[in-house]
């Protein structure tokens, strides 16, 4: 019942991890080594750090003692396992004493009953070899005597039935020579028929194959006429949008060689406005051309 999970999945194909038992390397025989001693003794030592390490991390974390709770729980529910493992393991002496008492007692009753069987064995052989020898005896003289008398009566009935047998024998060979000559003529007529036959395919299959050539033929013929005209067709497009390109750029060239002439055009005549303009301020003095008067000479003109 405790491997029926196990079990289960086993049956209906479903995987199990692998699970490895602790108690699966220990060997029964070497319990006293000192390999299984040194790892107790380093398993007991690992123990009380790992559950002070777990107790410090859960107060600090939670301020609770579980961790310490959880730790001395399994170490009673261990040793708790261990003392039903004690019982069971006496319980399972006992039992297993009884059992041994058991089986010696049904050893013994089974060798009495063996003995016994075996001197019944014995009696009835020797009868049975004394029944076989009489038996053989008697069947040896019916044996004979039913030879002799079947002899006798296949030899009455040889000479009463011996001409309708030769009469019978006769019409039996001309039946079968006819036979026979029927069935060579119907052979004969039959290698006549398949040979036609295999005429007849082996021109069926070269019309087979000839039609598929030509149809291999006329696919490849068509298959080439539509490349080439795909080609065409590629082509005829490629020449249009060069076309296209052509009239957009000679366009472009065009629009960009009017708005040259037309920058240029109004470059020159900024220029000739800027020149018209500064020649303009040098003569009448005026803007950054003016004329700075002395402050002396603007007091005379005021007196």
């Amino acid at each position: 019942m405790t491997d029926m999970g196990v079990h289960l999945a086993l049956k209906y194909g479903v995987s199990q991890p692998d699970v490895k038992d602790e108690l699966d390397e220990i060997d029964p025989n070497k319990l006293d080594c000192n390999e299984y001693k040194l790892n107790k003794l380093d398993n007991d030592r690992i123990w009380p750090m790992v559950a002070l390490t777990n107790t410090y991390i859960r107060l600090v974390r939670d301020k609770t003692f579980e961790a310490l709770e959880e730790s001395v729980s399994k170490i009673e529910n261990l040793d708790k396992y261990r003392g039903e493992l004690f019982e069971a393991d006496s319980k399972n002496r006992l039992m297993r004493r009884d059992l041994n008492k058991q089986l010696r007692q049904q050893r013994n009753h089974i060798k009495s009953v063996i003995y016994d069987t075996n001197t019944k064995i014995d009696e009835l052989r020797s009868k049975v070899e004394d029944a076989s020898f009489n038996t053989e005896i008697r069947s040896r003289y019916v044996d004979n005597w039913q030879l002799t008398r079947t002899e006798q009566h296949i030899r009455k009935i040889h000479d009463t039935e011996a001409t309708p047998t030769n009469t019978i024998e006769y019409y039996k060979q001309r039946a079968y020579c006819e036979q026979r000559v029927h069935t060579e003529v119907e052979l004969l007529f039959n290698i006549i028929i398949n040979e036609t036959l295999d005429k007849i395919e082996h021109w069926m299959n070269k019309y087979d194959k000839d039609m598929e050539e030509l149809d291999l033929k006329i696919q490849i013929k068509k298959n080439d006429y539509q490349n080439m005209l795909d080609k065409r067709i590629n082509l005829e497009e490629t020449i249009e949008k060069h076309d296209i390109a052509m009239k957009e750029w000679v366009y472009f060239k065009e629009e960009r060689e009017k708005a040259r002439l037309f920058v240029k055009k109004m470059t020159n005549s900024a220029i000739t406005i800027q020149a018209w303009w500064r020649g303009l301020l040098v003569r009448k003095q005026l803007g950054p051309y003016k004329i700075s008067k002395k402050k002396g000479e603007d007091k005379k003109k005021k007196k």
